[in-house]
């Protein structure tokens, strides 16, 4: 995939902010926080502490965890609280511990691990919050990291919204004997690993040291901008008259363009940014990139999702 320059840059010195220079009040207006859930606690409980401790009227999560359950949990403030439906489509990965009521033989376990890998049945277990019904999860990888005696611990990669409790449940339906999910913890939500995330107690230091202190240093390296949500995301490069006007509702047009993949095909959503790295919004494209670089002018997407506030470019345009 290559990208293809259609426009000059239009930098304005006097007007954008650098998403990695953004004061934590900005941050806050449209920030995440990535945390390694303790156990104990639900979600919700955590996210609400969170809100409460940094004093925000609204704070979501993505990715629910049950409270036994450990592991990245993104915290979304703000505007990035758009997000969340995206955040909660990427792919994840588990280590659970399971707990056997029999000690199962090591070619049977593989043999079941076998049968539970790809496109499988996934069915939200009872006391989960989503409704019960039938519907399928593709597993990517479900691999025995250790057997010993009646407990294992597996390795499983799989696409969001898999119930690892139902996982637990249908092996133990294969093996012909009960199998219980003992302990599960996420190591990776998307893009973003436990490597990347803190603690509540760091978060509880970190806001300690910004309102008692006057010091934002650890804020600043909990709290990330929006644009690392949308990394993976296609995306666009759009001038700053173009930002503006997405900002106020416009469609985005061909002149406001500077740079496009050269795959972009009609109907796909891509993440639009500024050429300062800002990101103004999520545009549904009209056009693909062969109508597009055959054209200089015309109606090419309009803004599906506006993550910037309209105030930072003022209009470029006759009112």
């Amino acid at each position: 995939m290559a990208r293809v320059r259609l426009g000059e840059e239009s930098k304005s010195s006097s007007h954008g902010l650098d998403p990695e220079n953004l004061t934590i009040e900005q941050l806050l207006a449209s920030g995440f926080i990535l945390l390694d859930k303790p156990p104990g606690p639900t979600s919700h409980q955590i996210a609400s502490w969170v809100r409460d401790m940094l004093g925000l009227e609204k704070l979501g999560h993505g990715g629910t965890l049950d409270p036994f359950a450990t592991g990245v949990l993104p915290l979304m403030a703000g505007k990035s609280m758009k997000l969340t439906k995206g955040i909660l489509k990427t792919d994840k990965t588990y280590i659970a511990v399971l707990k056997f009521a029999e000690k199962p033989k090591l070619e049977q376990l593989n043999d079941v691990i076998n049968k539970l890998t790809g496109r499988i049945y996934n069915v939200p277990p009872e006391i989960s919050a989503v409704k019960v019904q039938v519907r399928t999860r593709k597993i990517y990888h479900f691999e025995l990291i250790e057997l010993a005696e009646k407990e294992a611990i597996v390795k499983i990669i799989c696409e969001a919204g898999t119930y690892i409790r139902t996982i637990a449940r249908d092996m133990g339906l294969l093996l012909g004997y009960k199998v219980d999910l003992k302990e599960l913890r996420r190591e990776n939500s998307g893009r973003f690993t436990l490597a990347d995330c803190v603690t509540l107690q760091q978060i509880a230091d970190a806001i300690w040291l910004w309102k008692e202190c006057d010091n934002p240093a650890a804020m600043n390296k909990i709290i990330h901008p929006t644009e690392k949500l949308l990394l993976d995301k296609p995306y666009i490069i759009v001038k700053d008259s173009a930002a503006s006007a997405l900002c106020h509702g416009a469609p985005l047009l061909r002149p406001g363009l500077i740079e496009v993949s050269d795959k972009l095909t009609s109907g796909l959503e891509v993440a639009a940014f500024t050429s300062k790295n800002e990101i103004v919004g999520i545009v549904k494209m009209s056009k693909g990139f062969t109508e597009i670089s055959s054209t200089t002018n015309g109606e090419i997407g309009k803004p599906a999702m506006i993550l910037m506030e309209q105030e930072r470019y003022p209009p470029q345009w006759n009112k």
